[in-house]
Order: C-alpha cells, then structure tokens, then sequence
C-alpha cells in the first residue's frame, strides 16, 4: 500500500476554514456586470454553439477570470461568482453571458446522450435512483458524489426552489487525507476497479458499465470519481465487477466524512450566482427541494460540464466514460446516439426513460 500516502495541498481544506474566508466569492461589479452584456449582446444573433473565447470581448474581466481558473484547476478547487441580475436578463442574455464566462476556463463538453453542451438542473418527473435517469432531473437529494464526465462543473442559478435545495462542497483530498490516516485499508479499497453505471446512455460496441476506481492517488494530487450510486445500481449486470462488504463500507465512510461538520463547506447558492467546481478535486451534494407549483418560478439552473486542455495528467481510466477527444485530449462528454448532434438548448430536454 505504498501509494498510500496524504496530501498537503490547496484542495485539501476543511468546511469551517473556508467558511471563515471570502477569497473564494467574488460579487460583480456594475462595471464588470456592463461589460458581460454588452459582450453577449453583441452576438445575440449567433448560435452559443458557434461562439468560442475569441468571440466575447472581456478586456476587464480577463485577468480576474484568468485566476478563476488557476483557483479552480490548480488551487483550492471552487469559486463562487455572485451577483448576475439574471431576474432582469433575457434567457438569451443570461445564457450568453454564462457561456462567456464559462469559455474563460475551459471546453464545454456534452451532458447527455442527445448532445446537450448547455445542460438544465431542474425537475423534469426524474427520480434521482433510477436506473436509467440522473439525479439532476429530479428535486431529489443528492449525496455527496462527483458528475460523471467532466473536469470541471459549473451551474448558473436563474431560479431558486421554494424551500431545499441548498448546495455543499467537501474537499477529496481532505477526504482521502483522513481515510489514509484513520482507515487505510477503506482507502485502498477505493483504489480497486469498480463498475460504474452508464444508466443507459450506451452507443454501439459499449458495455451498459465502465470500469475505473474511486480514488486516484497521484504525485501531486488525488483524483476522485465518486459516484455510488452508479456502481451500485451497475451490479445488476452480470459482468461488472462485484461490490464487497469492505467496498460498501468504504463508500459510507467517504460520505459521512464528506458531511461531517469538520469537512463539509455549506453554501448560500442565490439567482445570479455561478459556481464552478473542480469535479476531479472536490466533492458536491445537494438537500432534497420543494418547488414552486407555479411552471416559470420553478427551481431552475443551466449547467457547463467543461475539459480542460492544458489540465491535469488524466489516468487512463478516466477515459473510459467517454474517450478522449481528439483535438483537445481530454474526456469528450457523453457520446451522443445516432443521429444526436451537438447542441445549447435554452430550455430543458423531455425527459427520456
């Protein structure tokens, strides 16, 4: 088990630390506000799916979010930016400004087998532990896990639930620092090969799973793809690989450090806030919500699975979700099914069973 060792570095924090700082919120400006739209507006008229970095003029901006993405990639692994009058903007507007913003720090990717890059959080009828459905298509809670695909997680907040709802982070490394230290044997179980659900989101020549670990302990940083759920409800095909008490033991472990008050960072997530996530460095979760019976209040965020092209080292099996892109050489996204193309949709897909 030599490759069992902790970590001392800027992702592995602790809850009540960062709850005790503000380096990690930032509130727009009027000014900063002014040039995200008139950056957006002048491209009102172009598909989101043909506009890059290159298209939106930031000269302000830029350098701040140049150090969002340091923070992000390579730092303490979370930020939340605050303030966008969302409840003021056209959908078009917002949409344009959070793909601005969102193109400062990496590669959308898709979220879906029908090629979603402008992915929607909100209550379609799904329920979060159905086999062939995912969480975000319900208003269930979602424990502590990681998103399957991407590098980097993003959600702009357009509309908040009538009650519940509320996000929390929780550091991997911090998480992998105490198994390590306190119950290593559950660490390295979670360096072992699991099988993870693709929850039938399958193309041709593809097994219904996946197969990688939880937990990859590397020179400078551990990785995590935690998603127990998905492992789980994995076991009824019969060739993944079979869960032991250990393994399940481990799992519980992670969550209940994840939520432990020592651990756990909770966060006031408003309309108009964007969060982005290191989806590889930091764990997140989300309490069950109620929403508004009303169809236009209901709780509604747009999502950014990004890569990151000049990001971390990617092991191997972190590539067995997706495949790596070509032109980047980082995970591509969900692949899409025959006949899907690429799209941003402005509005929540129906949901598919």
């Amino acid at each position: 088990m030599t490759h069992l060792r902790t970590y001392r570095i800027d992702s592995a924090w602790r809850g009540p630390d960062m709850a005790g700082r503000t380096d990690w919120i930032h509130e727009f400006s009027n000014t900063e506000i002014g040039e995200l739209e008139t950056a957006a507006d002048a491209v009102i008229a172009q598909d989101i799916l043909d506009l890059s970095a290159d298209d939106f003029d930031l000269p302000q901006l830029d350098p701040f979010l140049a150090k969002v993405r340091a923070d992000v990639v390579d730092g303490r692994g979370f930020v939340l930016l605050r303030g966008l009058p969302v409840d003021q903007w056209p959908l078009e507007r917002a949409a344009r400004v959070y793909w601005a913003i969102g193109s400062r720090v990496g590669v959308p990717i898709s979220q879906n087998r029908v090629g979603n890059l402008l992915g929607h959080v909100t209550d379609v009828g799904g329920a979060a532990d159905h086999p062939n459905q995912r969480g975000h298509q319900s208003s269930d809670a979602l424990a502590f896990h990681t998103d399957i695909g991407a590098e980097i997680v993003s959600l702009l907040c357009l509309q908040g639930a009538r009650s519940g709802g509320e996000s929390a982070l929780a550091s991997a490394a911090a998480v992998w620092n105490a198994l390590v230290d306190e119950r290593p044997d559950l660490a390295e179980a979670l360096t072992d090969t699991f099988g993870f659900d693709r929850r039938n989101e399958v193309v041709d020549g593809q097994d219904p799973w996946y197969e990688m670990p939880v937990f990859f302990p590397m020179e400078g940083h551990v990785m995590a793809s935690f998603v127990p759920e998905f492992i789980r409800s994995a076991q009824r095909f019969d060739g993944a690989p079979r869960l032991t008490a250990l393994h399940e033991e481990a799992f519980d472990a992670v969550k209940s450090l994840a939520n432990d008050p020592d651990f756990k960072l909770e966060m006031d997530f408003r309309p108009g806030d964007i969060q982005f996530v290191n989806n590889l460095a930091v764990l997140h979760s989300r309490t069950e919500y109620e929403d508004w019976p009303e169809l236009a209040r209901r709780r509604h965020l747009l999502r950014l699975w990004l890569a990151v092209p000049d990001g971390w080292p990617m092991p191997a099996p972190l590539q067995a979700r997706h495949g790596m892109d070509a032109a980047t050489g980082r995970p591509r996204g969900v692949n899409l099914e025959p006949g899907a193309r690429l799209s941003a949709p402005l509005s929540p897909p129906v949901l598919r069973t």
